[in-house]
């Protein structure tokens, strides 16, 4: 049988077997072939092993989480702590990217992207003078923030057209496509017919059921998942989940693009979390899942993305410039020029 493997910090001591009853039948007589069963009931750390049958929720990635990382372990006030802090997926359960780092950064070590700014007011030529200069600096990707989306100011097709007129086609243009889950795939489609050439969601807000959407649609152009959203599911340090799997789950699902926080920056992560991180998105995560291009951004700077990169080491890793390059007196192309030429080798 094929079975996913949940390894959690779970409290009291010898809770697992009831865990794994919590999310598989709910009650210990419940029919034997959708019934979780605890393999290890509580290691030298502290951790315990559960092993689920795949086939209880297949693809369906709302119910994985729903199970795995929000589920009744959670809320259940017997359990004093509940977090998910490994995950093993059998292989072909899910997908991974259709592009990954070996498409996007071949045979670099990191490349650099940029965040339009300010994150809303500007017009759509405003975002178009921002992606032109980005591009002109060096910059291998740029982005909507994660809070715009369509308004009046800013529609998002107009938006779409006036990046699109201004950029070469090997710079990746990711709009934000987040909005109402009817018409994820249908918008996504739509900025690619206007010649965006990536998109992105925020991951954990709209859900990572949308990027396994925008995985299946087969847009023909790279997906960058947000992780706004997934911070109330990783910050807690007692229930929830390791930012490590979420990235692992983000991977699972698609994302070409997947952030990973920052070393010393203005995010909660830990130094240590965001190696952890970073290791979730390039590792071997089963047969035939690609490494997804690792993100690092939230206080990335000219100044500091060199010591970001050395730390990270390897290929297939993206510095992400927001405000920095905005307020660099030398002005955004400038910006990014420098922020691109302290990363060579």
């Amino acid at each position: 049988m094929s079975v996913i493997r949940a390894t959690f910090e779970l409290e009291p001591a010898g809770s697992a077997e009831a865990l794994a009853i919590e999310e598989s039948t709910g009650m210990p007589d419940g029919p034997a072939f959708v019934r979780g069963h605890a393999v290890v009931d509580g290691d030298a750390h502290g951790r315990c092993v559960i092993e689920l049958p795949a086939s209880n929720w297949g693809r369906n990635v709302a119910l994985l989480v729903s199970a795995l990382v929000a589920g009744e372990g959670v809320e259940t006030r017997a359990f004093t702590r509940c977090r998910l802090v490994g995950l093993e997926l059998p292989d072909g359960l899910l997908p991974g990217p259709a592009f990954g780092a070996p498409s996007l950064l071949p045979g670099r070590g990191a490349g650099v992207g940029v965040i339009f700014k300010p994150s809303l007011g500007l017009s759509p030529a405003e975002c178009a003078a921002a992606a032109d200069a980005a591009a002109r600096g060096g910059a291998m990707l740029v982005k909507d923030d994660e809070l715009l989306g369509d308004p009046p100011w800013c529609p998002l097709e107009e938006r779409v057209r006036a990046v699109a007129s201004v950029l070469h086609p090997s710079v990746v243009y990711c709009p934000n496509v987040t909005g109402p889950s009817t018409s994820l795939v249908d918008r996504a489609r739509r900025v690619v017919e206007l010649g965006a050439t990536g998109v992105m969601v925020n991951a954990f807000a709209q859900g990572l059921d949308a990027v396994l959407a925008l995985r299946d649609a087969a847009l023909g152009v790279p997906v960058f998942a947000h992780r706004v959203g997934s911070g109330p599911l990783a910050r807690g340090e007692r229930f929830g989940a390791s930012g490590a799997v979420l990235a692992s789950l983000t991977r699972w699902c698609g994302a070409d693009f997947v952030q990973v926080g920052a070393y010393g920056g203005k995010l909660f992560d830990t130094d240590d979390e965001v190696d952890a991180q970073l290791a979730a998105a390039r590792s071997p995560l089963g047969t035939g899942v690609l490494p997804s291009v690792a993100v690092l951004g939230g206080g990335v700077s000219p100044a500091n993305a060199a010591s970001h990169a050395s730390r990270a080491g390897g290929d297939g890793l993206l510095l992400l410039l927001g405000s920095a390059a905005y307020v660099d007196p030398r002005g955004v192309t400038a910006s990014v020029r420098a922020t691109v030429e302290s990363l060579q080798p």
